[in-house]
């Protein structure tokens, strides 16, 4: 059974920073590309970054470049995103989303291409 868990969302300042992390099981997870995904309040899903299968491919969201920096501890098994310069309108439910094919490329920004992700966790960016 495919899981995966969200961790390490909480309320920030602006200019602040948070490290979200992704602990799965249930499948090989040095196998597939993973993404996280945001939803802002009031808003639909939103693509925010991706990682290869090895760690090696990243891209990102244009409004996260140089900001955020997604990662990936294949012996952990565990998914990471760090959130530096945090802004206001990144405010949202964070989630991490495993690509439903293997491979060592980026994978595709369409969320209907992803077979499982996770609960969430909450960011809010606030003074």
């Amino acid at each position: 059974q495919v899981q995966l868990v969200e961790s390490g969302g909480g309320l920030v300042q602006p200019g602040g920073s948070l490290r979200l992390s992704c602990e799965t099981s249930g499948f090989t997870f040095s196998d597939y590309p993973m993404s996280w995904v945001r939803r802002a309040p009031g808003k639909g899903h939103e693509w925010v970054s991706s990682i290869n299968s090895a760690g090696a491919r990243t891209d990102y969201i244009a409004s996260a470049k140089g900001r955020f920096t997604i990662s990936r501890d294949n012996a952990k098994n565990t998914l990471y995103l760090q959130m530096n310069n945090l802004k206001p309108e990144d405010t949202g439910v964070y989630y991490c989303y495993k690509y439903a094919r293997t491979g060592g490329y980026l994978p595709s920004k369409q969320l209907i291409e992803y077979d499982s992700w996770g609960k969430g966790t909450q960011v809010t960016v606030s003074s």
